[in-house]
């Protein structure tokens, strides 16, 4: 598979360390705004003789290629993939799918229009706790999932970009827990309501804080607690979990404890006596791997003509939670979750 590569900021070293993983990608052109940046990975990444350009188009034309890697900002998201869709090409995006709920939605009808597998690295999913998680559930051993809390709290000092950028939690890192939520408990989401604000140690400009509340089908609620900016016990980058089933919970401090009970048909004065049990380890079959997981994925959906896990048609979705959170905090009420995001 040839593949062109566009946007060679920093965020294109995970892409290019995990495609020189996978044999049957090869790179033949990157393009970047700034040339010199371009030149300088294809140095870095021994790519002789790939094309170089700043024109996107130009470089599609003269290669030919069966797909791009699209690692550009997400307000040039739109631009770049319509781009590649037009020279027929296969799509992976970074994430978010858009900046935009209306940009979403054109890239989604545009990619199904033109026939072409469209994917976005929501690389979160391909974590082997979050796989466990999915199959222990899907197990019924706690019993159907019927509330989800997670809780983020990191405090980075990132500079640049995020700590000017407005709603900088929900649009910067939330949808890696929301996507995570919906996967584990296949589920999706039909209202929000939220609540952002800005602590006084805050280093960021808005959005640093916030609370959300999305009711899933199915009469499931899932709770997110986040912050940017909350020194001490920092929690794991893929949150701090809590699921609670009709028979049990489930725990995961978002590193390597996972554990759960399940209540037993006995009783010990007020409360059901519980037992521990086992979250059976990955199978051959969950696919995990981080960026090379959702790439090889990507591939072999290509190769067979088949829809990704991560597909633009699905991806909207957790998208559609972070732009309803967002209007809940701008408007202070609950948001129902446009038809075509859920």
């Amino acid at each position: 598979m040839n593949v062109v590569l566009v946007g060679c900021g920093a965020m294109s070293k995970a892409w290019l360390d995990a495609a020189r993983e996978v044999p049957e990608i090869a790179i033949v052109g990157l393009v970047d705004l700034d040339a010199d940046r371009a030149k300088a990975r294809a140095r870095e990444y021994e790519l002789n003789g790939v094309a170089i350009g700043t024109n996107l188009d130009a470089v599609l034309d003269q290669t030919q290629p069966q797909a791009v890697f699209d690692v550009v900002v997400p307000a040039a998201r739109r631009e770049v993939a319509f781009s590649a869709l037009s020279h027929h090409c296969h799509l992976l995006t970074e994430k978010p799918l858009a900046d935009s709920p209306d940009n979403a939605l054109a890239i989604v009808e545009r990619a199904l229009q033109a026939g072409r597998v469209h994917a976005v690295v929501q690389n979160r999913r391909y974590v082997a706790n979050v796989r466990r998680i999915r199959r222990f559930l899907d197990s019924g051993a706690i019993g159907a999932p019927t509330s989800i809390h997670a809780d983020f709290f990191v405090a980075p000092h990132f500079g640049g970009f995020r700590e000017e950028m407005r709603h900088v939690l929900l649009l910067d890192m939330a949808i890696h827990t929301f996507d995570a939520a919906r996967y584990m408990v296949n589920a999706d989401p039909k209202r929000a309501f939220c609540l952002e604000w800005e602590p006084a140690n805050s280093w960021y400009t808005q959005g640093s804080s916030a609370t959300a509340v999305f009711e899933f089908h199915g009469g499931k609620v899932f709770t997110y607690r986040g912050s940017w900016c909350a020194d001490g016990f920092r929690t794991s980058w893929e949150a701090g979990w809590r699921i609670v089933g009709t028979r049990g919970s489930l725990i995961w401090d978002g590193f390597d404890a996972l554990t759960a009970e399940a209540a037993r048909p006995e009783r010990e004065g007020l409360f059901d006596r519980v037992e521990a049990i086992k979250v059976p380890p990955l199978d051959e079959s969950d696919r995990i791997g981080g960026h090379l997981g959702v790439i090889q994925d990507f591939v072999r959906a290509v190769e067979n003509d088949t829809e990704p896990e991560t597909s633009g048609a699905d991806n909207i979705k957790s998208l559609g939670m972070v732009f309803s959170a967002i209007e809940s905090a701008e408007t202070g009420r609950r948001v129902e979750i446009a038809a075509e995001d859920a």
